[in-house]
C-alpha cells in the first residue's frame, strides 16, 4: 500500500513538473520555426542569387557588395541616421520634461497622463495618415492658414526633398513621447525623497537638484528608452509608407522600406535579404550590449 501510494505521489510530482513544459512546448516550437527558423532562412537567402522566388545557388558576399554600392541603400542609411538621432533626442527630451511636470503632484494627473499616452495606442498607419492630412499643403495646416487670410504662410515640408524626413520625425515623436514619459515617470517615482530633501536643506537649487541627483539616477530609464527607440527607428516602415510612401523621390527611404521594395517590387530577393540581415545586425548591436550590462548588474 505504501509503495503504491509512493508511486502515485511520484507520478503526480512528475506530472506537475512536466505540465508547464508540455503546455509551453507548442509555443516554443512555433517560435523556433517561425521566428528563428525564418531568420536563419533569410540569412541563407542573402548569400544566394534569389530573385522573384528563393534560389539555392550560393553567390557568396555578392549581394552585400552590391547592396553597399546602391545609391538607394546609401540614402536609406543616411536617412535612418538622421531620423534615429532626432527621434531619440526629441523623445527623450520631451518625455523627460513631461515626466518632471507630472511628478509635481498636479491635479488631474491621471487624466493628463492618459492624454499624453493616448497617441501610443494608435497604430503607426493611423498616425501617418493623420499627419499626412495635417501636413499636406492642399488640405492641411497651410490651407487653413491661407483660408484665415495668412496667405504668406508656407509649410510644405512633406513635398520637399530636403525637409520631408523631418516630417517623419515630427509624427514619430508625437506618437512615442508619451511612452518615454511613462518610463521616466516610473524612474522619478522610484527616487528616494529623503535624498532630495537632504539636498534641498543643503541649499541646492531645483536646477542643481535635477542635474546632479535626479537625472543621473534615471540612467536605467534613459538606457531603456534609447534601446527601445533605436529599435523602433531601425525597423520603421508603416509610418513612412502611410505618411510619405518613401518620397518625394527617395527623400524618406529607410532600410525597412528599401528591404520591402527590393524584395517584393523589384524582385531582387537576395539584396533584400542582405539588407534585412544588416538591419538585424544593427538591432543586435544595440540590444546585446544592453542585455549584457543588465545581466552583469544583476549578478553583482
Amino acid at each position: 500500500m505504501a509503495s503504491s501510494a509512493a508511486r502515485r505521489g511520484s507520478a503526480g510530482d512528475f506530472l506537475r513538473d512536466a505540465l508547464p513544459k508540455i503546455v509551453l512546448s507548442p509555443s516554443l516550437a512555433m517560435v523556433l520555426i517561425f521566428v528563428y527558423g525564418f531568420i536563419a532562412f533569410t540569412v541563407y537567402l542573402s548569400f544566394t542569387d534569389s530573385r522573384i522566388l528563393p534560389s539555392y545557388d550560393l553567390v557568396g558576399w555578392k549581394n552585400y557588395i552590391n547592396l553597399f554600392r546602391l545609391r538607394a541603400w546609401t540614402i536609406a542609411v543616411k536617412n535612418v541616421v538622421i531620423f534615429g538621432g532626432l527621434y531619440i533626442t526629441f523623445c527623450c527630451a520631451i518625455g523627460l520634461m513631461l515626466a518632471i511636470f507630472l511628478d509635481q503632484k498636479i491635479r488631474a494627473e491621471g487624466f493628463i497622463r492618459s492624454i499624453y499616452l493616448y497617441p501610443m495606442a494608435l497604430s503607426f498607419i493611423v498616425t501617418g495618415t493623420a499627419w499626412k492630412w495635417f501636413l499636406d499643403p492642399g488640405i492641411g495646416l497651410e490651407a487653413v492658414m491661407h483660408s484665415w487670410g495668412w496667405t504668406s504662410f508656407q509649410f510644405n515640408w512633406i513635398k520637399s526633398n530636403q525637409m520631408a524626413i523631418y516630417t517623419i520625425v515630427i509624427a514619430a515623436v508625437w506618437q512615442t513621447s508619451g511612452f518615454v514619459m511613462a518610463m521616466f515617470l516610473a524612474g522619478l517615482r522610484g527616487i528616494d525623497n529623503e535624498v532630495l530633501k537632504a539636498a534641498q536643506i543643503d541649499g541646492a537649487s531645483n536646477f542643481s537638484l535635477y542635474r546632479r541627483i535626479v537625472i543621473p539616477q534615471l540612467r536605467p530609464a534613459f538606457m531603456s528608452a534609447i534601446v527601445v527607440l533605436a529599435h523602433m527607428a531601425i525597423k520603421s516602415y508603416d509610418l513612412v509608407i502611410a505618411l510619405t510612401g518613401g518620397g518625394p523621390g527617395r527623400a524618406t527611404e529607410l532600410p525597412a522600406t528599401f528591404m520591402y521594395s527590393y524584395t517584393f517590387t523589384r524582385n531582387q530577393m537576395g539584396i533584400g535579404a542582405a539588407s534585412a540581415v544588416i538591419m538585424l545586425m544593427s538591432i543586435a548591436a544595440i540590444m546585446v550590449p544592453y542585455l549584457w550590462s543588465e545581466l552583469r548588474e544583476k549578478h553583482q
